[in-house]
């Protein structure tokens, strides 16, 4: 899988709760938001998948 540019304009306060929030984990802003990405597309996913289920089996 190769990698793509994605530029974002964000309000300085935004960005400097970012940079907080990478530095509790030891991680750079980029990497630290393509996580949160990566987290929440995880999480979608996820869910679609339980209510698949739940609609398959006739759970309410």
């Amino acid at each position: 899988m190769g990698s793509t540019v994605l530029s974002l304009r964000i309000d300085g306060e935004l960005l400097d709760r970012l940079r907080q929030h990478a530095a509790k984990r030891g991680m750079s802003v980029q990497d630290y938001v393509a996580q949160t990405l990566m987290r929440n597309d995880f999480d979608e996913r996820f869910k679609t998948a339980v209510d698949e289920t739940e609609k398959f089996y006739g759970v309410t």
